[in-house]
C-alpha cells in the first residue's frame, strides 16, 4: 500500500530531491506536493476509464427533480437513460431511477502498481519545472511518463477476463 506521501517522496526522488515525510512540512517540496497531488490524480483517474477505478452507481431522483452524482464521480462513462443532460454534479432526466457507470476518486492505498508508478512519474513531471527549472530532467520525465502510460493502459485493458463469442451467426454460418 503506497500513502500520498509516498508516491510524492518517490516523484521527488525521480527529480533529485529529498523525500518529504509530511505535507505539513515548510518546505517547498512538500508545500507543492500538498498543493497538486489531488488535482494531479484526479485528472490521471478521469483521463482514462480505468477498470480499478470504475463503478457501477444507482441514483434516484432528489427533492429537486434530478440526479446528484456522488462526490467520488470524476467522469461519467456511460447512462442507461437515454436523454440524460449532465450538469455540473447533476444528471438530468426524465427517469424516476438511472444508473451509471463512472470513473471514482479511490484513495492512493489502492492503487495498482503499474498506477502508481505513472502517478509518481506524472507527480515528478509537475515537481520538476518548480523545484529545478531543469528542462532536460521534464523532457526526460515527459518521454518516461508516455511510455509508462501506454503500458499502464495495456495492463489495465488485460485484466478483465474476455468474453466469448458463444452465439454469433456468422460463426454458426461458417460450420
Amino acid at each position: 500500500m503506497i500513502t500520498k506521501i509516498d508516491l510524492c517522496s518517490m516523484a521527488l526522488l525521480k527529480i533529485g530531491e529529498k523525500p518529504i515525510q509530511s505535507f505539513n512540512e515548510d518546505t517547498a517540496p512538500a508545500q507543492l506536493a500538498r498543493t497538486l497531488f489531488e488535482n494531479v490524480t484526479d485528472s490521471m483517474l478521469a483521463a482514462h476509464p480505468w477498470k480499478f477505478a470504475t463503478k457501477k452507481c444507482e441514483l434516484v431522483r432528489t427533492d429537486d427533480n434530478d440526479f446528484l452524482l456522488p462526490v467520488e464521480v470524476l467522469r461519467v462513462l456511460s447512462c442507461d437513460a437515454r436523454d440524460y443532460e449532465i450538469n455540473g454534479n447533476r444528471i438530468l432526466s426524465k427517469h424516476d431511477k438511472i444508473t451509471v457507470i463512472a470513473v471514482i476518486r479511490i484513495v492512493s492505498e489502492s492503487y495498482p502498481a503499474f498506477f502508481s508508478s505513472l502517478a509518481a512519474t506524472k507527480l515528478a513531471m509537475e515537481f520538476c519545472m518548480p523545484l529545478t527549472d531543469n528542462q532536460n530532467c521534464f523532457n526526460t520525465l515527459a518521454a518516461l511518463y508516455d511510455s509508462e502510460l501506454r503500458a499502464a493502459k495495456f495492463i489495465d485493458s488485460t485484466m478483465a477476463s474476455s468474453t466469448s463469442v458463444a452465439d454469433f451467426s456468422l460463426i454458426s454460418a461458417r460450420f
